[in-house]
């Protein structure tokens, strides 16, 4: 009898935890984001701000994008963010390469790998983008969650939020 007593209380509480998970959303997952940034002129410079309104993501690592003037990944405070002492992610870089070179028009600047307990609720915001000669440049800004299919080639998206 105390047997089962102990197995149904081992139950009991098997039920109570998947219920407060069900509750939470998703369990951990591990979800890489596009950062798109569409700029009509060629962009130099870029800084862009990254949050989770319910502060379900855990930044795990930022990798560059696809211009080749960007090679490195971009800068951001990696000894916080390895801490998991990150609530909002600021992520910038430069390039000293020549016009023909920096990207225009629609391009991926930077990839964010997140691990998100519960909902992602992403807000986004483009502090500045540039050109070589120190312009501002009226661009907008988008994040992209990665899907299995590389967008890379073909571009399949699902917007972040």
């Amino acid at each position: 009898m105390k047997r089962l007593g102990c197995i149904l209380a081992i139950a009991l509480a098997a039920l109570a935890d998947a219920a407060e998970q069900g509750d939470a959303g998703q369990g951990p997952r591990f979800v890489p984001v596009d950062i798109v940034l569409d700029s009509p002129e060629p962009v130099a410079a870029w800084q862009f701000e990254l949050s989770d309104r319910h502060g379900a993501i855990k930044v795990v690592g930022v990798e560059n994008g696809d211009s080749s003037a960007f090679a490195d990944a971009p800068y951001y405070d990696r000894a916080a963010t390895q801490a998991g002492e990150v609530e909002r992610l600021v992520v910038a870089d430069y390039s000293l390469a020549g016009a023909d070179v920096l990207p225009v028009g629609r391009a991926r600047i930077a990839t964010v790998h997140v691990m998100v307990v519960g909902e992602l609720d992403l807000e986004l915001t483009l502090v500045t983008a540039a050109t070589a000669d120190g312009r501002s440049i009226d661009a907008s800004i988008r994040a992209v969650l990665a899907t299995d299919d590389p967008w890379r080639n073909g571009w399949t998206e699902e917007p972040a939020a």
